[in-house]
């Protein structure tokens, strides 16, 4: 298997470009317009010098058409040619900009949605391990790499390639001695960019890491702000982001000093090569074998000459960071989904509830299982609550149920089949959870409650939030339903975010419905509200109650503590010690030797 970056990446650009072929080959050939332009350049200036200056007679093509005139034709021909190359040549540029723009933030844009749609689908164990603000970078940062590489790289390769083929043929034509000279610079030209194309590919990986890195910081500290200002920690984290931030500038500089070098070598092989030429063409001139006019245009070809060689080797170096880019992108679409729809999943419109746990294994690490032998069985309508320490598998649990993470081993039933074989969407359409930190999203109180159910009608939206008790402080707001939360819902209290999210899975109205220590945040005043409206939200729904606190559990049929991986039924004597370390000893011990619920 070929281990060269640039070979695994190109073949996936190039199917990633299928779709947009026609418009990069028309981007082509608009910048090869720019070749024949280019080859016209030079023309007004030897009609200048041999015809307006030295007097000799129009070429054979001008003097056809052209009235009698001298040397006065001769100007007035060289001025209408600059004029024209000119208009001509900008309406190529213009041309190739607009097309360019269209077709690259299309094809990044395309790219990024691929990106995103794969970052959604891989699973929590991915996220909590790479963290979001990884994800982010390359999604905005390294996604866009692919419209440098095919608009800004590869139809300017092409392109360049097309003028030094052209000029190489007219510099033939006219001087083959000075033009095989001129392009003896070609092969030092190749050697330097392949020793180098590999040193800085290696270095933007290495920056390209280092800014991710950064982001992660930045990432951090913003979302953590209250936490950071709470414990005036502002000058350690700018210290921290300063540490990250100076590799990350060490990390650009070592590009540049490379870049830099090569760029170096590159201008004097081309000076060199510039220099040999025009000791040979002045002495051609001194020779009688070309006039002046004649070399004024080789060398002004000479220099078009080296321009695409300029192109050709820079463009190479310049993409390393393009490609380096485009390897992070592409590594993160061969991210595996691990929570997937099997072959043939089934369709389920709506579950009856019925759950059942049957062995289950679940570790994060090998050697440290979270759920060991795991089982259970939920009748439809049942309320479960779910108590342990901090750290014994609750939120394992919730996962494992949601399919956000899938068993080692054992099964998960819903409705007596195999949650693997439901397909996933479906699956995920049958529970509503309530979390204790309610996610709320950055836009109106009404878009929040809908989230389930974007099509939901204004009354459906109003109804849920009254049975939310929410409708009260939300008609309050002066912009009442289209007050804007603000980023993850800070706008408003945490009392006030945890009923709307109640709303929200009122309206979604699944058959099972998981409250992860929905009241574990709020005031006792506010824990009332919030349980009287968790009481008509459970009515006939499989529910599973993550809590600490007691008035919360007395809503169970039946209780299971996480303990040692395994699902125990619990009463108030051994709750009590289990949550000990979440401050309910005193709670539950004034109700020890009181069952708490009919255990099975």
């Amino acid at each position: 298997m070929t281990t060269d970056p640039t070979r695994r990446v190109l073949p996936r650009l190039v199917d990633h470009l299928r779709p947009y072929w026609p418009v990069l080959g028309l981007i082509v050939l608009v910048d090869l317009l720019a070749v024949p332009l280019a080859l016209l350049a030079p023309l007004p200036l030897k009609i200048a010098v041999d015809n307006a200056i030295s007097g000799q007679p129009l070429p054979a093509w001008a003097d056809g058409w052209l009235p009698e005139g001298g040397i006065g034709v001769a100007l007035g021909l060289a001025v209408l040619l600059v004029v024209g190359v000119a208009l001509a040549s900008q309406l190529q540029r213009n041309g190739a900009w607009l097309l360019q723009s269209w077709a690259g933030e299309r094809i990044v844009l395309a790219f990024r949605a691929e990106l995103f749609r794969r970052v959604q689908r891989l699973s929590m164990t991915y996220h909590d391990r790479r963290g979001i603000a990884d994800s982010l970078y390359r999604i905005q940062y390294d996604a866009s790499a692919i419209q440098w590489i095919a608009v800004y790289g590869i139809a300017p390769l092409l392109t360049a390639a097309g003028t030094l083929i052209g000029i190489t043929a007219v510099m033939l034509s006219m001087d083959a001695a000075l033009a095989v000279v001129a392009l003896t610079v070609m092969p030092i030209l190749a050697l330097l960019t392949r020793l180098f194309s590999g040193k800085v590919r290696a270095r933007w990986h290495r920056q390209k890491e280092l800014e991710s890195s950064v982001a992660t910081v930045l990432q951090e500290v913003l979302s953590g702000l209250r936490v950071v200002k709470a414990f005036g920690q502002e000058q350690r984290e700018e210290q921290r982001f300063l540490e990250r931030a100076g590799h990350e500038v060490r990390a650009s500089l070592s590009v540049v000093r490379a870049q830099v070098v090569f760029y170096t070598l590159t201008a004097m092989v081309l000076a060199i090569g510039t220099a040999a030429a025009l000791w040979i063409g002045v002495r051609n001139v001194q020779a009688g074998a070309l006039t002046l006019g004649q070399l004024t245009m080789v060398m002004a070809y000479l220099a078009q000459l080296y321009a695409p060689l300029e192109v050709l080797t820079g463009k190479v170096t310049e993409l390393q960071g393009s490609l380096a880019s485009a390897e992070r992108a592409f590594a993160l679409l061969d991210e595996v989904v691990d929570v997937e729809d099997r072959p043939n999943a089934r369709p389920l419109a709506r579950a009856h509830g019925d759950i059942e746990l049957r062995d289950v294994h679940f570790a994060y690490v090998a050697e440290a299982p979270v759920l060991r032998s795991a089982s259970v069985h939920v009748p439809a309508g049942t309320r479960v609550g779910i108590v342990g320490r901090t750290g014994a598998g609750k939120t394992t649990l919730v996962n494992l149920l949601t399919r956000f993470h899938d068993p080692l081993d054992g099964a998960l039933l819903l409705d007596g089949v195999d949650m693997r074989d439901w397909r996933l969407d479906d699956l995920r359409r049958q529970f509503a959870i309530v979390l204790q930190e309610p996610v709320l999203f950055s836009t109106t109180i009404a878009e929040n409650i809908a989230y389930g159910r974007p099509a939901a009608s204004a009354a459906e939206i109003a109804a849920a939030a009254r049975a939310a008790n929410a409708n009260e402080f939300i008609e309050a707001l002066p912009d009442g339903y289209d007050t804007q939360v603000g980023e993850r819902g800070m706008m408003l209290s945490g009392g006030q975010r945890q009923r709307i999210a109640l709303a929200r899975a009122f309206l979604k109205d699944a058959p099972i419905l998981i409250l992860d220590e929905p009241t574990s945040s709020v005031d006792l005043k506010t824990e009332a509200v919030i349980i009287e409206a968790m009481e008509r939200l459970m009515a006939g729904r499989t529910t599973f109650i993550v809590a600490h606190r007691l008035e919360t559990l007395r809503h169970c049929d039946v209780v299971y503590a996480v303990q040692d991986g395994r699902l125990v039924p619990t009463t108030i004597e051994s709750s009590s010690a289990l949550l000990a370390n979440r401050g309910l000893a005193h709670d539950l011990g004034r109700e020890a030797g009181k069952p708490l619920v009919q255990a099975v």
